[in-house]
């Protein structure tokens, strides 16, 4: 079952905002009905209250539908509501001009009286502030504000409202109506900058796998272009001489053969990440693409010293947290710790983005340690460019970070072990030099991920990968 709550946790941040924003404004709904409401609780009595009380329960259920659809708009889902406004803008003034005729009916400073003004100045304010939802002109927000204050001095005026107590009616709806108008386009405007910064991360995480792309082709090409010239040049070569029945030929095939082996030895290493990962390389490319995807990474520990073999395996665990964290869940914050324990070395990796839908979801395995249901995902969605490490290649992880995998190139090194990936892939890496690596979630939306492998570390990664 899912935890009370949890509704809220699995959304992002832009959905958080944009929930918070459509229940604010409704519940500025129920603040005007609530207003209204208190205002004319002590004349229940009275004929005009039952009016009172249904026009303004009528005119705030207006008001959340049309905020509700002009926060679509905003958001480009849907069109301009622009019915919904001229009805919430023509009720807003009937129920004015209503509430200020019933009030020109009771004599001056009845109780009544005072309740119709408040109806009225109450239902202008509120109508202001919803409208202003539907408009991204400032200066149509202006004349909204303006005009309706105006419209509400004059009306009172021509009702036979004292001159004086009309003035500083228009002028408390002028007030309050460009006050919450105030607030409508600001909250417009954070939820459209949120969501812009949101598409801005994405689209610098898919920048940095574009680039990796690009150095990648680049590398390939350089180790390939002139192998490949030198074996069409060959093999032509060869052919004339084999036409001739020369027995050079045989000579010239060899060294085409020398030479393939030779180019498929070349890319195997380009595939690996240039032979091995390098751990502080890692973990340096690690803080500087969560730093450009607008993720605070905090790196504790420094891996001098330690041993080639372990640096290459914890530099594999490192570059496919880094993936995860980027392409999965909404962290804010990652921690990434290295230790020295008891012979053996220990990497932390902590996010707070897990949610309960996020990297960290999944059942536990049989040995009790936690499986991400999205590591195979976010392996195979980087396949192209080398697996899991795709994106941090682009910050400079290792200086050829995400071409460990590039799947199709002649069963070439780098991929996970057995077809694996994720963190089965990880898990299989580790195993080859007795390491061990558990993950799952811990606090709530927090998941970590931790990786041990012994200083005397046996077998070698690299290899056991090919």
């Amino acid at each position: 079952m899912r935890r009370p709550g949890g509704w809220w946790r699995r959304k992002s941040t832009p959905a958080k905002v944009e929930t918070y924003t459509r229940w604010s404004f409704h519940f500025f709904g129920v603040i005007e009905i609530a207003t209204v409401g208190l205002a004319i609780v002590s004349l229940a009595g009275s004929a005009p209250v039952p009016l009172f009380l249904t026009a303004v329960c009528a005119h705030g259920a207006l008001s959340m539908l049309t905020a509700s659809r002009a926060v679509d708009w905003m958001l480009g889902r849907r069109p301009r509501p622009v019915r919904l406004l001229w009805a919430l803008g023509a009720l807003s003034a009937a129920v004015a001009v209503a509430a200020l005729a019933v009030t020109a009916r009771e004599p001056r400073g009845s109780d009544l009286a005072g309740a119709g003004v408040s109806v009225a100045g109450t239902v202008l304010i509120f109508g202001t502030g919803f409208l202003a939802l539907g408009v991204r002109s400032r200066r149509e927000v202006g004349a909204l504000v303006i005009g309706f204050s105006l419209g509400a001095g004059c009306v009172a005026v021509l009702v036979g409202m004292p001159t004086r107590a009309a003035f500083f009616m228009a002028a408390w709806i002028l007030v309050g109506a460009a006050l919450l108008a105030f607030t409508s386009m600001f909250s417009g405007w954070l939820l459209n900058a949120v969501f812009a910064l949101d598409e801005a991360r994405e689209t610098r995480a898919r920048l940095a796998v574009a680039e990796e792309r690009l150095r990648f082709g680049r590398d390939l090409h350089d180790v390939l272009g002139r192998n490949l010239a030198v074996i069409a040049l060959k093999s032509e070569l060869a052919v004339q001489l084999a036409r001739r029945e020369r027995p050079e030929a045989v000579e010239q095939m060899v060294e085409v053969q020398r030479i393939a082996h030779a180019s498929q030895r070349e890319v195997r290493d380009v595939v690996r990440g240039y032979r091995e990962a390098d751990l502080e390389a890692e973990l340096a490319g690690a803080r500087g693409v969560l730093a450009a995807a607008g993720i605070d990474c905090e790196v504790t520990g420094r891996p001098t010293g330690l041993p080639a073999r372990v640096q290459s395996a914890l530099g594999w665990v490192v570059r496919e947290a880094t993936t995860n964290v980027l392409r999965h869940g909404n962290a804010t914050w990652c921690a990434v710790t290295v230790r020295t324990v008891e012979g053996r070395v220990v990497l932390t990796v902590e996010n707070d983005g897990a949610g309960t839908e996020g990297a960290g979801r999944g059942d536990a395995p049989p040995d009790g340690r936690s499986t991400s249901a999205g590591d195979t995902r976010a392996s195979d969605e980087t396949a192209g460019i080398g697996g899991t490490a795709g994106i941090g290649g682009a910050a400079g992880i290792g200086g050829a970070a995400g071409v460990g995998g590039a799947a199709g190139i002649g069963g070439t090194a780098g991929a996970p072990p057995s077809g694996g990936s994720g963190l089965a892939g990880l898990r299989e890496r580790l195993a080859a030099v007795d390491g061990r690596l558990a993950a799952g979630h811990i606090d709530g939306d927090r998941f970590r991920l931790t990786a041990e492998v012994p200083l005397a570390a046996g077998g070698h990664p690299a290899e056991d990968a090919s």
